[in-house]
């Protein structure tokens, strides 16, 4: 088995900010010359999130609205008594989940018609990473 390892880095404009990365992450799994296997792509951080969904605007500023009324931004997080300020960006992340893995065939990324991947930024304005590992054959 090979294993083909690169990160992706983000200084995102915005608090919360969605990206997507599918073009990225593409480009490495050709890059990798894996033809059959997997890819994880993992966020970095513990503020931070990867999922697969649609591209579509109306459904990201859904996603957006939806976080934000599960895990509203506000005083009172006891995460706050340490001094930060992102307790809500710690249970967005959880939400969205850190990572996924997208199998591999004939050297691309086998998805479904409309799935894309997508970064999530709950806690920006700050250097970030993604690891993208592909594996297989």
């Amino acid at each position: 088995m090979k294993f083909h390892t690169e990160y992706l880095t983000f200084h995102t404009k915005k608090h919360r900010e969605y990206i997507h990365l599918t073009p990225q992450v593409e480009a490495i799994v050709t890059k990798s010359g894996i033809k059959e296997g997997m890819v994880l792509v993992s966020a970095m951080h513990i503020t931070a999130g990867v999922y697969v969904n649609d591209n579509e605007s109306g459904l990201i500023a859904d996603i957006d609205e939806w976080l934000e009324h599960l895990a509203p931004y506000r005083k009172g997080y006891r995460h706050h008594d340490t001094g930060e300020d992102n307790g809500d960006s710690h249970l967005k992340a959880l939400l969205i989940h850190h990572q996924v893995v997208v199998p591999i065939t004939a050297g691309r990324l086998d998805f479904g018609p409309w799935q894309r991947i997508f970064y999530a930024e709950f806690d920006g304005q700050r250097d970030k990473r993604v690891i993208v590992k592909v594996m297989g054959e």
